[in-house]
């Protein structure tokens, strides 16, 4: 029987601080209770698929191929997802024929659809680029027999279970609510902040300001300031210019949200520059290294709603198995929030990432 349980890790404890209101109960009630995905789908939880000894069988004896289409994999979050990915599809004897990179441009994804397709694989992985560009070039897979399974959004208009097999998303609009928990604690519960969003329609990363703004909300004593987006693709860069502007422009401010650890990685770089006060509060989603080093070291990260990448690319893996079994797939994957400050950041690392924290990372929190 292959499940899930191992590949997702429990659900990481939180150390509650100093801060009068307790978190703590309400970052687990997130955990637990996952928000419905972009069509109101009831979440299943990957902990939930599972495949029998019988039906592994069944899967190697086809000797299938799979393609994964990536709109990009230089992030750790990308990296630990691939991984995920390759270990369920190896454990189901699936040949992996093509791994492609989009660099998060729409055409480039159409263009890499097109050349896997020449491919012939039974099953296609893959997150789009965007969702309207990329979708005749989505459907025409479809059509030719290719079962697709998406992660964080799918192309527009494709229905689940005629054009795809499911899509599989951490609880984004979960993660943003912790993220906005831990910058409430860290703060004390007021203060001006800043919000660098994705400049996007990405569901998964419009869920995660969503899910901030909602939780924020119950703390009338912190303002939010500024808000600007960045759309890529070198995130890093672009999201450092917003966050040096925004605190040249706010003198007073208190704390910076960005959407993932990449834009993260800027805003860091923004306030290092800048000579930033150290009691400026950084957090995020996603859990990287070098945003990790950062909270390890006592800098300005204090905390990150993060995702599961590794468990979640398994979980594709797994549903690949059930589209060529022909079984029947919930439409709406989810993987809980996870909640990481410095105090469980060790415990956290391999929830997250599918592996044990890296040396870097361990020697940075002594």
């Amino acid at each position: 029987m292959i499940a899930l349980a191992t590949a997702l890790g429990g659900s990481a404890a939180y150390a509650p601080s100093a801060f009068a209101i307790d978190v703590d109960k309400q970052i687990k009630d997130i955990e637990s209770h996952p928000a419905s995905g972009p069509n109101g789908e009831k979440a299943t939880l990957a902990s939930d698929l599972k495949l029998s000894a019988e039906e592994i069988e069944k899967i190697k004896a086809k000797h299938a191929k799979a393609a994964i289409v990536m709109h990009y994999t230089a992030s750790d979050w990308a990296k630990a997802q691939m991984a995920g990915q390759k270990k369920a599809l190896e454990e189901l004897g699936v040949e992996i024929v093509a791994t492609t990179d989009a660099g998060y441009r729409a055409e480039q994804q159409v263009s890499d659809i097109e050349s896997v397709m020449a491919l012939k694989p039974d099953v296609m992985i893959t997150v789009p680029a965007e969702q309207s560009a990329t979708a005749a070039a989505y459907k025409k897979a479809a059509a030719a027999g290719i079962k697709i399974i998406f992660l964080d959004q799918t192309g527009a208009g494709m229905k689940a279970g005629k054009d795809y097999v499911s899509l599989v998303s951490s609880d984004n609009r979960g993660m943003g609510k912790v993220a906005a928990l831990l910058m409430a604690k860290a703060l004390d519960g007021k203060g001006e902040i800043g919000l660098i969003p994705h400049a996007s329609d990405l569901f998964a990363t419009k869920e995660r300001v969503v899910g901030f703004k909602e939780a924020i909300k119950d703390y009338p004593d912190i303002k939010i300031v500024q808000e600007t987006g960045v759309g890529g693709p070198d995130f890093s860069s672009e999201s450092e210019r917003v966050a040096s502007a925004m605190l040249t422009a706010h003198p007073n401010l208190n704390g910076i949200w960005a959407v993932w650890d990449v834009p993260t990685e800027g805003v860091l770089s923004a306030a290092r520059a800048a000579g930033a006060s150290k009691s400026l509060v950084i957090t995020t989603c996603d859990l990287g290294v070098n945003i990790s080093i950062d909270m390890a070291k006592k800098g300005y990260v204090k905390g990150t709603g993060s995702q599961r990448p590794y468990g979640a690319g398994y979980a594709e893996g797994i549903l690949a198995g059930y589209a060529l079994l022909g079984k029947d797939a919930p439409p709406y994957v989810v993987l809980p929030a996870l909640a990481v400050t410095r105090d469980n950041l060790i415990e956290a690392w391999p929830q997250s990432n599918g592996d044990q924290a890296p040396k870097i990372l361990t020697d940075a929190m002594n």
